[in-house]
């Protein structure tokens, strides 16, 4: 009978370690970006955001954006990719802040489109923000905070509120998965039209303005010696050290006989808006 007892116990206890195991976070998941893990799921697609859906669910986002600011000591404490994925994790809730806080955008300035981010007043030069101890805006992240770390790949990793930005990822940014996730960005780098164009009939190559804003960092990280493109600029060596592992066959060999044109296209700052589309 004691047996017979015991084996009924063991069997109940089955189905909730099978529970457990269902509701642990995923593999490379960070306690404190979960949160926004959760919301890029949920409204992010291909790059796309629900800006409408969001702003009327908006509570789970104001939660994440209050556990920013964690103490000083707590982030002096975190490696160098804890710290570059909770900066650019901060970046863009920041913006989704943003868009939703004047969503729909009905803006009158004719130098970008009327529903673009640029429309807000001090989007990026004069809203400040409580991150790690500290009051910031998005230009300070990108422009003093994120230079920091040398790796000029988490400039793309920025979404901006912006279609030209490229991809925003449906997934948090953490410490663990942060090599995997740089690495995704430069491999879809070639094949996202926002980032590169190139044109083997007109002899061009056309790429992303953020280079160019971010020039300093591409060349100290990219512009290696190399006898092919000794006449070409700085900026442009390091575009094409960072894009030849990733380009198919036929674009290898466009880019090995040298004869072709780089210009940086204008930058697209149409809102990354699912809404309606």
């Amino acid at each position: 009978m004691r047996i017979t007892a015991i084996a009924l116990v063991l069997c109940s206890l089955v189905p909730f370690a099978g529970v457990a195991q269902q509701t642990e976070p995923p593999s490379g998941e960070d306690p404190l970006h979960r949160p926004l893990d959760q919301i890029l799921d949920l409204y992010v697609r291909d790059g796309l955001v629900y800006y409408h859906a969001l702003k009327t669910e908006r509570a789970r986002l104001d939660r994440y954006m209050a556990s920013l600011n964690v103490p000083a000591r707590t982030y002096d404490g975190w490696s160098a990719q804890e710290k570059m994925a909770f900066w650019i994790d901060a970046y863009n809730a920041f913006v989704l802040e943003t868009v939703i806080n004047h969503y729909p955008i009905h803006g009158r300035s004719t130098a970008y489109p009327a529903s673009s981010i640029r429309q807000i007043p001090g989007a990026f030069e004069e809203t400040t923000w409580r991150a790690a101890g500290r009051s910031v805006t998005l230009d300070q992240i990108e422009k003093n905070i994120l230079p920091e770390f040398k790796e000029p790949r988490v400039f793309l990793a920025l979404g901006r509120g912006a279609v030209g930005s490229g991809r925003l990822r449906s997934e948090a940014y953490t410490g663990e998965r942060f090599a995997r996730q740089l690495d995704d960005i430069q491999k879809e780098f070639v094949s996202e039209q926002p980032m590169l164009r190139i044109d083997r009939m007109t002899g061009e190559i056309s790429v992303t303005p953020i280079l160019s804003w971010r020039e300093q960092q591409f060349v100290a990280a990219y512009d290696k010696p190399d006898s092919r493109f000794a006449q070409r600029s700085p900026i442009e060596r390091a575009l094409l050290a960072f894009i030849q592992p990733n380009l198919l066959p036929l674009e290898k060999e466009f880019v090995q006989k040298n004869e072709f044109k780089v210009v940086f296209h204008q930058f697209d700052w149409n809102l990354n808006d699912l809404t309606g589309r």
